[in-house]
């Protein structure tokens, strides 16, 4: 691996580089030291663009970069982590943002795999509830922005319990007339590529980020990644249901999952809210608990006397004087 920045690297006079701790297609990311705010860590992610582009597209990449990272910057969803800053140096674009200590998921499915077990159901809707509202949050911003590469290694664990989607790439395309934002960088990785992603005429929307959630799931849920979309296009019946693999899951996980997997994004669940849903299944009402409250005496009920009452008085009266005279002549 070639590092662009050796450790020591001191950028914009503030970040100083401790070491590579991400590499991808396009970029690398690093640990570093924010020298302004003394003792806080941050991911420094370095873009760097091919030279022999022709100059006119260099700087339309360079623009969109600078869109883009605008448009990220603004962001702020506790599921996400936080850009603070962006600049560009030569022909490199880099992007600030928190660090996020903690395991990635991937590292968690690994180990169960290698343990011979299977992460717990709960624990992992617990996780997808936690993906679902950041990817919601970016889905509904204006225009919506498509993530593209959901996968179990770019979603981080911190030490808190709290989920972290922490890969953001800058976009690689935006044409005038299109809806969306969509935050890339290179392909994606085919297990949890959709169809409609291959191909740089492809058109991507939420529903493409839907299919990289549920097949992440998959992989979570059953220790192994799903088929690429192309293989399953090829061979439909390549993809195993997920009880097949792990008879612990609930009936209703497997279909939402399965449906969230669809090749055709018309087929699939139209939201992320959705998607939860029938990811989540039938849940009883949440049922308010009583509030604690001092006992006190209750007031007693009082009814009226009636002409009855007075005659059954007088029965139990006249009872009990003959049984006393009995008691006294026997």
């Amino acid at each position: 691996m070639s590092i662009w920045f050796e450790p020591g690297t001191i950028l914009r006079q503030r970040y100083r580089i401790r070491q590579v701790i991400g590499q991808g297609g396009m970029g690398q990311v690093y640990l570093a030291d924010d020298l302004r705010l003394r003792g806080r860590l941050c991911a420094v992610k370095v873009i760097r663009h091919d030279p022999g582009l022709p100059p006119a597209l260099q700087e339309e990449l360079r623009r969109q970069f600078q869109r883009e990272a605008t448009v990220l910057a603004r962001l702020d969803h506790p599921n996400l982590p936080k850009v603070s800053d962006f600049f560009s140096e030569g022909e490199i674009d880099i992007l600030v943002m928190d660090y996020v200590p903690g395991p990635d998921l991937q590292q968690l499915v690994d180990e169960a795999r290698q343990e011979g077990r299977f992460l717990p159901q709960e624990q992992v809707l617990e996780w997808a509830q936690q993906l679902g509202a950041a990817l919601a949050y970016l889905h509904n911003q204006s225009p919506p922005i498509v993530h593209r590469d959901i996968k179990p290694s770019n979603i981080k664990l911190t030490p808190q319990g709290l989920l972290k989607l922490v890969d953001f790439g800058l976009v690689k395309e935006l044409a005038a007339d299109d809806a969306t934002i969509t935050v890339i960088q290179g392909k994606g990785t085919a297990y949890y590529t959709p169809l409609e992603q291959y191909g740089d005429a492809g058109h991507t929307d939420p529903r493409s980020d839907i299919y990289a959630f549920a097949a992440t799931l998959y992989h979570l849920l059953t220790n192994q990644p799903p088929p690429s979309a192309r293989e399953r296009f090829l061979n439909p019946r390549s993809l195993a249901p997920p009880r097949e693999l792990n008879p612990y899951l609930s009936p209703h996980v497997e279909r939402a999952i399965l449906w969230g997997m669809r090749l055709h994004p018309d087929d699939r669940p139209p939201s992320v809210e959705v998607f939860l849903d029938a990811l989540l299944g039938p849940r009883p009402p949440r049922i308010p608990p009583l509030r604690a409250r001092a006992l006190e005496p209750q007031p007693q009920p009082e009814f009226p006397a009636t002409p009855l009452d007075g005659v059954l008085v007088a029965l139990v009266v006249i009872g009990a004087l003959l049984a006393l005279g009995l008691t006294l002549w026997g």
